[in-house]
């Protein structure tokens, strides 16, 4: 078999309220050994809020590791075990304020692939309809409405450095557009739930 790493040692290095960290050695396809160092995450969820005449909700909040106010679109972490869809409908209610007619499910995006356990499940809200927010304890946040075509081109030209940001946004645009078949798209994702 090629392409492969097989675990040999595990050695826990930080365990923390949101992530752990080990420090991992591993056999290499040709018998030598290297060393991992993982960040696991249970993983999260991200929203694109489209409203029924086409702009994108949109939160602005100050992320700490930056020390910058981000635009993203509305997401949250996976509780362990937690199903995606569940986290989705419950962080669109609580940052935006608002519930579905319909959620599609967009797939799935590994932020970080060389060192973080983290996944996150992508889904496009629609038909929306609105209420109170519910924002967590210390969660600080502005909404933002911004046009699809102008939401996609801000992704493209990188004034949305949030990848889940950009990722969602990018397949929202192509399936809003027409640009990929609907039918045949949801049937590719619905593979990776």
């Amino acid at each position: 078999m090629h392409l492969w790493e097989k675990t040999l040692e595990v050695k826990e290095i930080f365990k923390g309220k949101i992530l752990d960290v080990t420090h991992e050695k591993v056999e290499l396809e040709n018998g030598s050994t290297s060393y991992r160092e993982l960040v696991h995450h249970n993983g999260g969820v991200c929203v694109v809020p489209l409203t029924d005449n086409g702009e994108v909700i949109m939160v602005e909040q100050f992320r700490y590791p930056f020390k910058e106010v981000l635009t993203e679109i509305p997401a949250g972490k996976l509780e362990k075990g937690e199903d995606p869809r569940v986290c989705g409908i419950r962080e669109l209610k609580e940052e935006v304020g608002a519930q579905a007619a319909e959620f599609i499910y967009l797939g799935r995006l590994y932020p970080t692939v060389a060192y973080d356990t983290e996944i996150i499940y992508m889904y496009l809200a629609k038909g929306l309809s609105f209420g109170d927010q519910k924002l967590d304890e210390g969660e600080f946040l502005e909404l933002k409405k911004v046009p699809l075509e102008e939401a996609y081109r801000l992704a493209v030209m990188n004034k949305l450095p949030d990848s889940k940001t950009q990722i969602a946004i990018m397949k929202t645009y192509a399936l809003e557009k027409g640009l990929v078949s609907k039918e045949e798209f949801l049937s590719e994702v619905k593979d990776m739930e």
